[in-house]
């Protein structure tokens, strides 16, 4: 049955939308008067979800996102091997892409990897062996992983259907160490993924509150919470990361290194939202409804957090989506110069460090697909924000 959608600023409640003659209405294939009539008793979730669905491009962006998020979730199942396994014997050996059919019959499999030892270099030169083909199938056991930390498994989603060790597959080849990229990849997805969401959640959760203090209170606790933004935009961010990254004692393990990256990124990125939130609360706050609020004896935390904030909740999702990708590459970047997560953790920027010099792109160009991975998330993220930002606007 078809779904109702909103109509335009100019509708009235007794029009009827038809198909597509009213500029001011948004044409629907409507089914009995109660339809013409449910965008009026429909919720504002229900709205924007009307609004949303119309963005294809930011709907293609979702699933792409979904996925994503399903990696960084369970990054063992859809991993191939162990991402810390080395193998001295299987040094940058190439991508071996999977094929659906064979002799036109649908059975995936890839082909094989034969090394020879260059004479004049003394480098294996490694090379696809088209007589071998190695059966690959879904769901195939593997080495063993925890799911969120809680449940353990050693089902994978794909895999070779030999069930012996010695038989491997690189589908995205193997580094400088025979790590398997693409196990490391999907590992990289989890930490990089989790970072930014993260610092992002954090970096919201202090621009509303202190830029929501500011903008309602005034006063004394305006001036003190604008002079510190004002001090940590006057800053040169890149120098700022770089001191404090390089501040963390070596010592420090993984787990520690990365909450404290979290920590940085979210405490230096907060002050941008903050002053908006502030701008709007400013403008907000003198408004009939808030007013009639604080009349009817509302406290103050109920008009700050039923009445102003919802009334800002399309700048807010925007703010949120597009902060999330520029965290992201703010990780990236640091670890790639080395002043942020360190091996033996696995992010996309600890991935990229392995292509900073010309020879390892030469020799396996497949070391800068994590680059590809951070740029598809990225713009996959800001369609999305645009998608919800449309979406979430009562004005639209």
């Amino acid at each position: 049955m078809a779904e109702p959608l909103v109509p335009g600023p100019s509708a009235h409640r007794d029009q009827t939308p038809s198909s597509g003659a009213d500029e001011g209405v948004v044409a629907l294939p409507l089914v009995g008067a109660e339809k013409a009539e449910a965008f009026y008793v429909a919720p504002n979730w229900k709205l924007i979800w009307w609004r949303f669905k119309r963005h294809r491009l930011a709907l293609v962006s979702g699933v792409v996102l979904l996925f994503v998020a399903m990696v960084a979730a369970a990054p063992g199942f859809f991993s191939t091997q162990d991402p810390n396994e080395t193998n001295a014997n299987e040094l940058f050996v190439p991508v071996q892409w999977v094929h659906l059919f064979d002799q036109g019959r649908l059975r995936p499999f890839v082909y094989g990897v034969k090394g020879e030892r260059n004479p004049r270099t003394l480098r294996m030169e490694w090379r696809l062996d088209e007589s071998q083909k190695i059966p690959v199938r879904l769901f195939v056991r593997g080495h063993e992983y925890k799911i969120l930390g809680l449940f353990t498994s050693d089902i994978h989603l794909i895999g070779p259907a030999v069930s012996d060790d010695s038989v491997r597959i690189h589908l995205l080849g193997t580094d400088r160490l025979g790590r398997d990229q693409w196990s490391r990849l999907m590992y990289g997805t989890q930490v990089s993924l989790s970072v930014g969401l993260v610092s992002v959640f954090l970096s919201i959760f202090l621009g509303i509150l202190l830029g929501g203090i500011s903008g309602y209170f005034g006063g004394v606790v305006d001036l003190v919470i604008q002079r510190a933004i004002e001090l940590l935009q006057s800053l040169p961010p890149i120098p700022i990361w770089m001191a404090l990254t390089a501040a963390l004692p070596r010592t420090w393990s993984v787990v520690q290194v990365y909450f404290a990256i979290t920590v940085i990124l979210s405490l230096i990125g907060w002050t941008t939202l903050a002053r908006e939130v502030r701008g709007r609360f400013l403008a907000l706050r003198e408004e009939d409804f808030v007013v009639a609020a604080r009349l009817s004896g509302c406290r103050r935390g109920r008009i700050i957090f039923r009445h102003i904030l919802p009334t800002m909740a399309s700048h807010i999702i925007a703010a949120s989506t597009l902060a999330i990708p520029v965290m992201i590459i703010n990780e990236t970047f640091l670890s790639f110069l080395g002043l942020g997560l360190r091996p033996p953790a696995i992010s996309w920027g600890v991935l990229l460090q392995e292509a900073q010099n010309l020879q390892s792109i030469v020799l396996a160009p497949w070391l800068l697909i994590p680059g590809l991975a951070v740029i598809i998330t990225v713009l996959s993220l800001n369609i999305l924000g645009d998608g919800l930002r449309d979406a979430a606007d009562p004005y639209t």
